[in-house]
């Protein structure tokens, strides 16, 4: 299992994950403002299902692979250093856009509200390139089951998403006022990322192999 200070770690990285602007955050916001909270508690629900999917496939890939292949840990780990440079050059590239925009959308019924939020979170190619990025960085093989390890930290990740974008789908309104009256908050989260993601990438591709 790993250890309380990759719990940490991790746990920090995956907080600040979770409020950078995605089409999760997007959706859950945009939902609640158009259905209340309750219709956004469902749509986080729908989200979780998605993570839990995408935490069994990178948990289940990365072990086959640590263990199947030669120096398959530093290949997965020199690729997810090259798509956190690219993610960290997106947000602060001269003209980069934040993605937060909170839409009307129509009204729909809990299981379309579900199915929506499953398929928001499932169809987002960026999940899954995050966690082959992420994952392989605080898992150590040498620390035991690589498939634990995965498993543990997928659950982190996955608890701290779900805590954070209910409190999103409760207090939608006052998020969307805070946004409207501070737009100078877009520029400052862009370069707050990006510079995080663009250490993260010097990390991994810095470290020596475990």
């Amino acid at each position: 299992m790993p250890s309380i200070t990759t719990f940490l770690a991790f746990g920090l990285v995956a907080f600040g994950m979770v409020l950078t602007p995605g089409p999760n955050m997007i959706y859950v916001l945009s939902r609640s403002i158009t259905q209340g909270p309750a219709a956004g508690l469902i749509s986080v629900a729908g989200v979780m299902l998605g993570f839990v999917v995408y935490v069994l496939c990178a948990a289940f890939g990365i072990t086959a692979l640590v263990f199947a292949v030669p120096y398959a840990y530093d290949a997965l780990r020199f690729a997810g250093a090259a798509y956190l440079l690219w993610l960290a050059w997106q947000a602060l590239k001269p003209g980069g856009q934040s993605p937060l925009q909170v839409k009307k959308l129509r009204v729909d019924g809990p299981k379309k509200l579900f199915m929506m939020g499953f398929l928001t979170n499932l169809l987002n190619p960026k999940i899954a390139m995050l966690y082959l990025s992420l994952l392989p960085q605080f898992i150590d093989p040498a620390a035991g089951s690589t498939l634990k390890q995965a498993l543990a930290l997928g659950g982190e990740q996955i608890a701290i998403s779900v805590v954070m974008n209910s409190i999103f789908a409760l207090s939608a309104g006052s998020i969307a006022l805070f946004l409207a009256t501070r737009p100078s908050w877009a520029l400052v989260q862009r370069w707050l990322m990006g510079t995080v993601l663009a250490g993260l990438a010097i990390r991994m591709m810095t470290e020596v192999r475990r």
